[in-house]
């Protein structure tokens, strides 16, 4: 399985638990180029939609950024995968998926929080690493940070707000304002793009306190 592959099949079973009954209608905000949970999603009977600038170039995706899209009245769910920290105003496109959600409507939300990806955490990743394998995100930050001569948050912080990043607590708090919290929950997130290491592996290290729990999983309801 690919790193988005895995990714999809751990965070499925949460997305899944927060949603309404198929056949409702879903919008999967940010969904990549694969199309994120649309499919799965689709062939369990949800009338679901993937909206993305990189999405798949057919029915049911958008090819377009979310800011941009006029977002069909009445809809039951929006799921948000590692999309809201990057996008250019949380507030905004909050604002947006619960203005268009149905009574009672449902915002699930799986992010990460990189503030908390620290210096202990970062080197459990890295010597996980495939030492041959594809130069994925991690490998790429491994490899700038050692180049950078910097401490590890100093690196961290500069290549974050380059790329304006958004923190995970103000991800959160922009949710919890506008809508009832139903869950939130800390775990595993780097697993995916690590050799050899399960979701079980990473939630072992941070049971033990050897690393931060950086996933955030978050559910929460219209008001």
């Amino acid at each position: 399985m690919t790193p988005s592959e895995r990714w999809l099949s751990a965070a499925w079973p949460f997305v899944k638990s927060c949603l309404p009954a198929a056949p409702a209608r879903v919008v999967d905000v940010g969904c990549g180029p694969h199309g994120g949970f649309v499919p799965i999603l689709r062939a369990d009977g949800y009338d679901a939609v993937g909206i993305d600038p990189n999405a798949p170039d057919e029915p049911p995706y958008e090819r377009v950024e979310f800011e941009q899209v006029e977002l069909p009245h009445e809809v039951d769910a929006f799921v948000a995968s590692t999309s809201l920290h990057h996008v250019l105003d949380p507030a905004h496109v909050i604002d947006e998926m619960t203005s268009a959600l149905t009574r009672g409507g449902v915002v699930v939300v799986v992010e990460w929080a990189w503030e908390t990806f620290d210096l202990e955490t970062a080197r459990w990743c890295f010597e996980r690493l495939a030492p041959d394998g594809e130069s994925g995100w991690l490998q790429r930050r491994r490899d700038e940070w050692l180049a950078s001569d910097q401490e590890w948050p100093t690196f961290l912080r500069a290549w974050a707000e380059g790329h304006g990043l958004h923190p995970g607590e103000t991800v959160v708090r922009l949710l919890d304002e506008r809508l009832e919290r139903r869950h939130l929950a800390h775990g595993p997130y780097f697993f995916p793009n690590l050799a050899d290491t399960t979701e079980a592996d990473e939630q072992a290290a941070i049971d033990a306190g050897e690393i931060r729990a950086v996933r955030i999983d978050y559910a929460g309801t219209t008001r």
